[in-house]
């Protein structure tokens, strides 16, 4: 039986004859040799052939099988209470309502007092124009309100002065009325007297001349009351004309006031300025870009989910926001609202599936994501940036204390 280096014995080199010539072994001599050794040889065997390190193989194989079967049933158990909940999509972006500073009126820029990235407080001032020219329309706006307004306060007085016109005419009506009355009665005695020839026929002609120009005077009178009546009709109609030319006034004074208000350009609500267009000394008209104002405090997450992953999904469900600008950061906020429709419904030219050929594409559908209001006032959160967003669908979005989140998954 041949003995191998395999089997755990080493080769032991042949004996050679000193005596022999050189290169030259003495096959005697080495077979005795050989034989003498074997034994020791096969004594030794078992020491050196040794099972640890076939055992040692046979444990690190044992425990990574049980490693990899744990894992895997640690990873299905996971899955199965808490990941089969989840619903993720990297479609996710931070928006905030950006508004677009613009000029309401024309004019040259007399500053713009801010910068890129500046933080600015509701009612801070952003650009000004020159107001030299909207300075003096207000105060000729205001000029015309003031005559117009004297205008009004002389017709008011001319009221007055016909009605009290109207009352001395009512007043001499009544004292033509009484000479009426007397001259009545006296050419009465007249023709009485002139039955029995007392009087002298020129006495009764004076009698009724008396009363036909006391009559004739009441009837003038009463003509000139009337007349008087419809003066200060014609007046109070001129004062309300004159108040309506006042009111056109006051709102072109209004608007000149709101002209030169138009002037400053102020923020509308707190933000940071961001893509300044313009510097003093431009001209700019009406809608022409200043800056923008960026409200980082009333930012959103509109995360863009297919039509397959929203069956479960309903507002006010736990999310787990993953910006990758910081990508060890979990930020947990809450479904807000789900759009009314598709994105693509919202398009430009929306799709006519009624027309051609129809390719199924799965659609998505916009759904908007409530940020704390603590993460948003830190600031880190800027419009654009791209974030996966991971939706606990459970009822409620009650987690049961597993609210875990792994970083591997969330990859």
């Amino acid at each position: 039986m041949s003995l191998r280096e395999d089997d755990g014995f080493r080769a032991e080199p042949a004996l050679v004859d000193e005596g022999a010539p050189s290169g030259s072994t003495s096959p005697p001599q080495a077979a005795v040799t050989t034989a003498l050794r074997t034994p020791a040889l096969i004594a030794a065997a078992p020491a050196e052939a040794s099972p640890k390190p076939r055992r040692t193989r046979k444990l690190v194989l044992a425990t990574l099988l049980l490693a990899a079967l744990g894992g895997g049933a640690y990873k299905a158990h996971d899955w199965w209470t808490v990941g089969r909940f989840f619903v993720s999509t990297d479609d996710a972006y931070v928006q905030a309502d950006i508004s677009v500073l613009a000029a309401k009126v024309p004019g040259y820029l007399a500053a713009v007092p801010v910068v890129n990235g500046q933080l600015m407080r509701k009612g801070d001032v952003i650009a000004r124009l020159d107001d030299g020219d909207y300075r003096l329309a207000a105060q000729a706006a205001h000029d015309k309100l003031a005559t117009q307004q004297a205008a009004i306060a002389r017709i008011a007085r001319q009221v007055e002065a016909a009605q009290a016109q109207m009352l001395q005419a009512s007043a001499q009506i009544d004292a033509n009325k009484a000479d009426a009355v007397r001259a009545a009665a006296d050419y009465a005695r007249q023709q009485q007297l002139e039955k029995v020839d007392f009087v002298a026929k020129a006495r009764i002609e004076q009698a009724r001349a008396d009363r036909d120009r006391t009559e004739a005077a009441v009837k003038g009178a009463e003509a000139s009351l009337v007349a008087m009546r419809a003066n200060v009709e014609v007046l109070r109609a001129q004062g309300k004309e004159a108040e309506g030319l006042a009111a056109e006034l006051r709102t072109a004074e209004a608007r000149a006031e709101r002209d030169l208000d138009f002037t400053t350009i102020r923020a509308p609500f707190d933000g940071v300025i961001g893509n300044k267009a313009v510097e003093a000394g431009a001209y700019v008209s009406p809608g022409s870009r200043v800056a923008a104002l960026v409200p980082l405090e009333s930012v959103r997450i509109d995360a863009n989910f297919k039509e397959t992953q929203v069956e479960r999904m309903r507002p006010g469900q736990r999310v787990h926001i993953a910006v990758d600008a910081y990508p060890n950061r979990d930020i947990v906020g809450e479904v807000e609202s789900l759009s009314p429709a598709s994105g693509s419904v919202f398009s430009l030219l929306p799709p006519d599936n009624a027309t051609g050929n129809f390719t199924k594409i799965v659609q998505r559908l916009p759904v908007r994501v409530h940020v704390p209001a603590d993460v948003a006032r830190e600031g880190i959160l800027r419009p654009g940036l791209s974030v996966t967003v991971r939706v606990d669908t459970r009822e409620g979005s009650e987690a049961a204390g597993d609210d875990r989140v792994r970083t591997a998954s969330r990859r």
